[in-house]
């Protein structure tokens, strides 16, 4: 089974090339609109006393949730302070990686990961891997929006959790393909769409609005063929009204392509008989 020729929309921006040759693979015609751009902030007075409160060992536990985020915070810190002082004050700590992406960046400043959070490696799976640690003055790392369950969460558990935002999401510089691929769904023009991250969602939505078809854009997901990542960009999307149709067996966007492919013609046809095509 493959897309048949299926118009397949695709909002990733970092791997946009990689996606669209994906999905010509797999037998759909691709159409990519970037909705996404990752926005450094300086570093802040916040930011900066973070690092004091770090250097002077005030922590038990760093969660680093992104691998962007943390480069970018080692990066900042080396703006005020010594280039190695970071990955020294980690080493001092419990570091928890939401995942192989902030794994990969620390190994390359040789700070040990003491706690991997699992696959899908979401929230909830990286409170499940540290719900017996003791740590309780806990540093989180976080990227684009916050996570107010994670946070409510921990706190709940009597932790005391200062925040560490590094960077932010931003709309693409340059909107014109976001704001077609919008006017384009609303027009009932594409068969399929892929979501590779929770902010895709909310920055179409905010496109949409904006050029008057947000209702129509929100319809015609409905009833087209739709593909998420895994759990965090499945309840974005819900959030918004519009149930995937499947996750893939791992989250990665290879078998996303592939898997959401596999499906598409069974999931489409359902859904132009009005009924639904049972998940997996």
């Amino acid at each position: 089974m493959s897309f048949s020729g299926m118009r397949v929309l695709s909002l990733e921006s970092r791997r946009s090339a990689e996606i669209a040759e994906l999905i010509r693979k797999q037998g759909g015609e691709p159409v990519v609109a970037p909705s996404m751009r990752e926005a450094p902030l300086e570093l802040s007075d916040a930011t900066a006393r973070f690092a004091e409160r770090l250097f002077a060992g005030e922590f038990d536990m760093m969660i680093l949730l992104t691998g962007v985020g943390t480069r970018l915070l080692n990066q900042a810190l080396a703006t005020r302070y010594p280039a190695e002082r970071f990955a020294e004050a980690l080493r001092r700590l419990t570091v928890v990686a939401r995942g192989p992406k902030p794994a990969a960046v620390l190994r390359g400043l040789d700070v040990p990961v003491t706690v991997a959070v699992p696959e899908p490696n979401t929230w909830r799976e990286l409170l499940a891997a540290i719900a017996d640690r003791p740590e309780r003055r806990i540093a989180l790392q976080e990227y684009g929006r916050s996570n107010a369950e994670l946070i409510e969460s921990l706190r709940r558990r009597g932790a005391e959790v200062t925040i560490v935002r590094v960077y932010q999401w931003d709309l693409p510089e340059d909107t014109a393909p976001l704001r077609e691929a919008a006017r384009r769904l609303a027009a009932g023009e594409l068969h399929a769409a892929l979501f590779t991250t929770s902010i895709q969602i909310e920055h179409l939505l905010r496109i949409a609005a904006q050029e008057g078809v947000e209702d129509a854009v929100t319809a015609a997901l409905r009833n087209m063929v739709v593909g998420s990542i895994g759990p965090t960009t499945t309840e974005a999307l819900e959030e918004a009204g519009i149930h995937p149709d499947l996750e893939p067996s791992h989250p990665r966007m290879g078998l996303l392509v592939q898997e959401t492919a596999q499906r598409a013609p069974e999931i489409r046809q359902a859904k132009r008989a009005g009924v639904h095509a049972p998940k997996e």
